[in-house]
């Protein structure tokens, strides 16, 4: 890896990230089999700690054992949801947890997976590390993850164009490889906030990649030979994506409070989270969704003048 592209990866993630999001990564991060947390996605960009914040859990070894451990080896990573007191404020946190190993191979591109490498292309900060050889090895696996990402955009990008250009390409095509809520005009908020990085980053990605490049006046022109192609990785993103969906409604600890939260952040309706909610969400999901319509109704009905729905 160059060490211009390591210098300012390295610098990125080491970027000072709000006293309470480090607050909440020393409360999660476990010394004992951890090597690094990493916080990136919307709530870093926009500041607001007040929805959920995103985390990946780098672990120095599988996260669970026996049946488990083979399914997490193969439908990665596993998800929990966690509310905790910090500083007096509830902070809520999506975590995935995965090996520091699989992660560094998926950002390497050894995989028909593209989530690692398109997420972590965009900014993150490691807000907690067991020691230093975790660290540098995190910043290597984020390294490499910008690396692959830029050789994907030199493949989906125009012939020429801008620096944002081709990093258009590449959100809109992994937004839409995806099997997502957001669409892929989500491409544009992420580069909203983060161009002049982007347009810095992308030949340092390339020198590094072995992608020879044209530059003049600020339009870039790569060599199409020898990219990675984009079939496979296209017809792999959704089935990917559902498996991960499906593994999620049996192992996503924190699944119940998840989903009541969410609920009540867009609806403002509250579901209470019983012990059997807790315990089994997935078969919990269709009570918990007859309530909440009833309960929908039932306020579409008072809201109504004289009381009358419609």
């Amino acid at each position: 890896m160059s060490a211009e592209l390591d210098r300012r990866i390295e610098a990125e993630l080491v970027s000072a990230a709000p006293d309470a999001v480090v607050g909440l990564a020393n409360a999660l991060a476990d010394p004992r089999r951890d090597a690094a947390m990493l916080y990136y996605g919307s709530t870093l960009r926009t500041g607001d700690l007040s929805g959920i914040l995103d985390f990946y859990r780098l672990t120095r070894r599988p996260h669970r054992g026996g049946l488990r451990a083979l399914v997490e080896r193969l439908i990665w990573p596993e998800v929990s949801y966690h509310e905790i007191d910090i500083g007096g404020r509830m902070l809520r946190a999506k975590v995935a947890t995965m090996p520091l190993a699989t992660f560094l191979k998926a950002a390497q591109g050894r995989t028909l997976d593209t989530t690692i490498w398109a997420r972590f292309v965009q900014p993150a900060q490691r807000v907690w590390s067991a020691d230093a050889d975790a660290a540098a090895a995190t910043t290597r696996a984020v390294a490499a993850a910008v690396v692959t990402a830029s050789r994907y955009a030199a493949a989906l990008g125009p012939e020429a164009g801008p620096a944002e250009a081709f990093w258009l390409a590449l959100f809109r095509k992994t937004y839409a490889a995806e099997f997502r809520v957001e669409n892929t005009s989500r491409a544009d908020t992420v580069m909203a906030s983060g161009g002049d990085r982007y347009a810095a980053v992308l030949p340092l990605a390339w020198r590094e990649a072995g992608v020879a490049f044209a530059e003049e006046g600020g339009t870039l022109k790569p060599a199409k030979r020898g990219l990675p192609g984009w079939t496979l990785p296209n017809l792999a993103g959704k089935p990917l994506n559902v498996a991960r969906i499906l593994k999620a409604a049996f192992t996503f600890d924190g699944a119940a409070r998840y989903a009541a939260y969410k609920i009540e952040r867009h609806t403002g309706i509250e579901i209470a989270v019983t012990p059997f909610r807790e315990r089994h969400p997935f078969l919990a999901a269709p009570g918990a969704w007859l309530e909440l319509r009833t309960r929908q109704r039932s306020l579409a009905r008072t809201q109504a003048p004289n009381g009358k729905s419609g």
